[in-house]
């Protein structure tokens, strides 16, 4: 991605006083702690407590759904690096990857609607995508990362992206660089350009205004592609990670590294008012965990949240119905993508089990899980970002110890 390496809750919290939201250190025995959890999920509530107390984590949210109950809920830490403004309930922050996430059902909701054919190609909603080569695109390759086109040919900066319009146009007029569907190389930044200019083309509102109308407000998600103004003084700033990706070390005819730099992306650029409200539907959504279990467990759930129905079972069924099985030409690991999520391929993720489980991270170590044979959704956002680009120890952790809780 860089040269850098890849609704308010009214809960109780885990204070001195259970009604309100701690306020700093001072008042608690360690970091700010704040949320619920049942008590059969106790021990991924000491986890994250621990970490939080251990410096581990800056600030972070965690939240688990299952059979349509949020059984976990929390949040702790500092919104700062400074530590002098705590996370709260409805802090929020950039969520990097997971956005493809929110991205991805929104294609799933035109599917759903019959407005949007999966083995269809790219060409019959945007004609102009046929050029250079792209006439056999289909709609399932963008969405399996299999379509060939991972990222923008040069010249390309990353100002040039946030005009969505105009970067997608640009992805219309370029090759693939590899043969569409024959293996998976990770959309890294262009995924929601692509997606979201079929959900234009379809239906006329942006991606941001889909998903906030169709997804976010009938699910009570706060979660944003194309962040209001009003809403910045809740956002916490991520920290970037330490460490560099070695561009040299990557032969620069190949996806990796045309993706790696088209365009280069630093985590500071997700600071900038220009960004927050541009609505890349592949890195640019502002959430917190609730927000980002809620909208996935969809999935989960067979396309129903608390009595609202957006998505027939049938259609979430399509999301396990077949899957790439390669080492991803951008990634370089072995990755399985289903329709719009990975699924889990023990050689690379064996926290996450096998079966109708969609997962995926954001650059810095945020994850989210959607298991439609559990019905359970584990969301983790932190600010603190760990090199990874799916994922990072500290989620690695917290999914562990989901899973150990819900078999205990």
């Amino acid at each position: 991605m860089t040269t850098t390496d890849p609704a308010t809750s009214t809960e109780p919290v885990a204070s001195a006083d259970p009604t309100t939201e701690p306020s700093s250190a001072s008042e608690t025995a360690g970091p700010p702690l704040g949320g619920h959890a049942d008590p059969r999920f106790a021990g991924l509530r000491d986890e994250f407590a621990a970490r939080l107390a251990s410096g581990d984590e800056l600030g972070a949210s965690l939240a688990v759904i299952l059979d349509g109950e949020t059984v976990v809920d929390l949040w702790g830490g500092w919104a700062d690096a400074a530590r002098t403004s705590p996370w709260r309930s409805d802090t929020i922050t950039n969520v990097w990857s997971i956005s493809k996430t929110v991205t991805a059902l929104a294609a799933l909701v035109l599917v759903d609607r019959g407005l949007l054919d999966p083995e269809a190609p790219v060409a019959r909603y945007w004609p102009e995508f046929a050029a250079a080569g792209k006439e056999g695109v289909l709609v399932k390759h963008v969405l399996m990362h299999t379509s060939g086109v991972s990222g923008w040919a040069q010249p390309i900066e990353a100002a040039d992206i946030l005009d969505v319009d105009r970067a997608a146009a640009r992805l219309a007029e370029q090759a693939p660089w590899w043969p569409p569907g024959a293996a998976s190389g990770y959309h890294l930044l262009d995924y929601g350009h692509l997606v979201g200019e079929l959900v234009r083309r379809i239906d006329g509102r942006s991606l941001g205004a889909f998903v906030r109308e169709e997804l976010a407000e009938r699910l009570g998600a706060d979660f944003h592609l194309g962040l209001p103004e009003q809403e910045d003084h809740r956002v916490s700033n991520v920290v970037p990670p330490e460490g560099r990706l070695d561009l040299g070390a990557i032969p620069p005819d190949s996806p990796a590294f045309r993706t790696f730099t088209g365009p280069v992306l630093g985590a500071e650029t997700t600071w900038t008012r220009a960004w927050r409200e541009a609505g890349v539907g592949g890195a640019g959504g502002h959430g917190n965990a609730r927000a980002v279990a809620r909208l996935n467990a969809l999935i989960a759930g067979g396309g129903e949240l608390d009595g609202v129905r957006i998505l027939a079972p049938k259609t979430v069924e399509r999301v396990f119905a077949e899957h790439t099985d390669n080492i991803d030409l951008v990634l370089g690991i072995p990755l399985r993508f289903g329709l719009g999520w990975a699924v889990s391929n023990p050689a690379s993720t064996p926290h996450v089990p096998e079966g109708r489980v969609g997962f995926w991270g954001g650059w810095g170590g945020s994850i989210v899980v959607a298991d439609a044979d559990r019905r359970m959704t584990v969301a983790y956002v932190m600010n603190r970002m760990s090199p990874g680009i799916i994922g990072s120890e500290r989620s690695t952790a917290y999914v562990t110890e989901a899973y150990r809780s819900l078999s205990a």
